[in-house]
């Protein structure tokens, strides 16, 4: 394959086995485990079970909506679909620096394209997340009685998530290799940004003042328009989406670019 080529071209070219290894390893997560697949039901049913009862009745924190405070079911909508884009990024990044060490057979195999490593990473975060996201929607059913028809907006607002997973996916896999304390220190990070993205607590509720450093955290956009599309039934941002499209897709070539660099000195490390 040229090493020119766009980040698409092997992307597409594997996808056949881009699907097979994502499948294998979503099945492999539950495989002898009692319950099976319904662990991707039920962790992040107990997640959001947690994290309301906490913020909720404990700490009494309300979701605020133009200015009037919301109960607990609100809370718990609002914060489900929040977590829902953090765990996507989350399991992906975090996963990313142990790649291509974990994977040794791989690196010997000249002709195995190392490259579509972080894509099967990601394709198997997005079934969780997909598995999260129907939660939500019957969470909203029994709730409210529907699903908001904006929820079809999805895809389009998700398509600057994946881009930019795929891209910290390509940077921490090919640095993992090199540096292998990267996996610990991914872990800390994306803890910490847990409590520094919008998922607690919508953006507007931050003083005026620290709104614009949390905005720089480029969770916090793809969140909140999650919640524009899934929750609170309106279109999202399009201009502030091709934008984002436009600088993930970049960081997407960039990032890809930098692994296919990386890639001839794995074999001597592995």
């Amino acid at each position: 394959m040229a090493r020119n080529s766009s980040f698409v071209h092997p992307l597409w070219r594997h996808r056949e086995l881009i699907y097979r290894l994502a499948e294998r390893d979503v099945l492999g997560r539950y495989r002898g485990s009692l319950v099976g697949w319904l662990w991707t039901f039920m962790h992040p049913l107990a997640m959001l079970a947690i994290y309301t009862f906490v913020f909720s009745q404990v700490f009494k924190a309300r979701w605020s909506s133009a200015g009037a405070p919301q109960g607990p079911l609100e809370f718990a909508i609002n914060l489900f679909a929040g977590l829902i884009v953090f765990n996507l990024a989350s399991e992906c990044i975090t996963r990313s620096p142990l790649l291509i060490p974990a994977n040794p057979n791989f690196v010997k195999k000249i002709i195995f394209p190392l490259e579509i490593l972080s894509a099967v990473n990601l394709a198997s975060s997005l079934v969780h997340a997909l598995t999260s996201l129907f939660v939500l929607m019957i969470f909203e059913i029994l709730a409210y009685g529907s699903v908001q028809l904006t929820v079809l907006w999805l895809p389009v607002v998700w398509l600057p998530l994946i881009l930019l997973s795929l891209s910290v996916s390509w940077i921490l896999s090919a640095i993992g290799v090199y540096f292998r304390d990267l996996g610990q220190l991914s872990g800390v990070f994306m803890s910490a940004l847990l409590f520094l993205s919008p998922i607690f607590f919508p953006l507007s509720a931050l003083p005026a003042r620290w709104q614009p450093f949390l905005a720089l955290n480029p969770l916090s956009f793809l969140i909140e328009q999650t919640r524009v599309v899934v929750v609170s039934g309106h279109a999202p941002s399009f201009r502030m989406l091709l934008l984002v499209v436009l600088m993930t897709g970049l960081a997407a070539e960039l990032s890809y670019r930098f692994f296919m660099r990386m890639k001839p000195g794995f074999a001597d490390v592995i």
